[in-house]
């Protein structure tokens, strides 16, 4: 079974090489292309994974898991944000706590 760190940067890969040399009939391409039905994608995902959740459906919490990361992954590459630039802000979080850090926000 692969790690998930090494499968997000196997698809990480695919998703920029298809912004380096887009393809007509390439999915990931329009959606790079086009940042708001990125976002839309994303946000439909986040849905379907959260109902899944309160479902309590184990295998469909995976798979649309597996949905919402592609999509998100693929609006990083289509407004320009780095997965490296996601970590360091995850990073620079860590040892707080999570209401510490929400409260500190404006």
């Amino acid at each position: 079974m692969a790690s998930l760190a090494r499968v997000l940067e196997d698809l990480w890969a695919v998703i920029e090489a298809r912004k380096r040399e887009p393809s007509a009939d390439s999915w990931t391409s329009r959606l790079i292309a086009d940042p708001t039905l990125a976002a839309k994608k994303l946000g439909e995902e986040a849905v379907e994974t959260a109902l899944a959740a309160v479902r309590g459906d184990k295998a469909a919490v995976a798979a649309e898991s597996a949905d919402l990361i592609y999509h998100w992954l693929a609006l990083l590459a289509a407004v320009g944000v780095s997965p490296e630039a996601v970590a360091a802000e995850l990073s620079a979080r860590a040892g707080r706590s999570g209401l510490e850090e929400k409260a500190s926000r404006p």
